[in-house]
């Protein structure tokens, strides 16, 4: 059985039954003829990023992670232009300027969407460093933001 195999079977055993414990999911496991240590066990759960939560017996569960909807181009610019102060570009490098405390919902939005020629953005309190792939990519994004 693949890892990816193995990936698969915890989530729908996390999804359909309250798994309590490590070994309770181990024991799920080997039922489905499925050979894990705790060890690997532990791996998987970080890396599904399991949570605990309360289950409907009051106890803590494992639980898949809410998934975050992927924001769109509309919401993006309509989010933007909501708190915009300015934008400059140098190159392939687009600074936005923001109303404080709005950076990092912003650069998250850019992070979450894809828009090409995005690279990465780094943030602060009221200012968001968009790094693009070239200066064509800066000029596009600067055109489809520009007020």
């Amino acid at each position: 059985m693949t890892k990816d195999e193995r990936l698969a079977h915890i989530k729908t055993i996390v999804s359909h039954y309250e798994i309590e414990t490590q070994e309770e999911l181990q024991s799920r496991l080997e039922r489905l003829g499925v050979t894990v240590t705790q060890a690997t066990i532990s791996r998987d759960i970080k890396e599904l990023q399991l949570t605990k939560v309360v289950g409907s017996h009051g106890r803590y569960k494992y639980s898949l992670p809410q998934q975050t909807p992927h924001p769109t181009w509309p919401t993006v610019r309509h989010r933007v232009l909501e708190v915009f102060s300015s934008l400059a570009r140098a190159q392939n490098l687009l600074v936005l300027k923001v109303l404080p405390g709005h950076a990092h919902s912003i650069a998250w939005l850019f992070d979450n969407i894809e828009i090409p020629g995005v690279l990465g953005t780094l943030a602060g309190d009221d200012t968001i460093l968009l790094i693009m792939a070239d200066e064509a990519a800066a000029q596009s994004l600067q055109s489809e933001l520009e007020l």
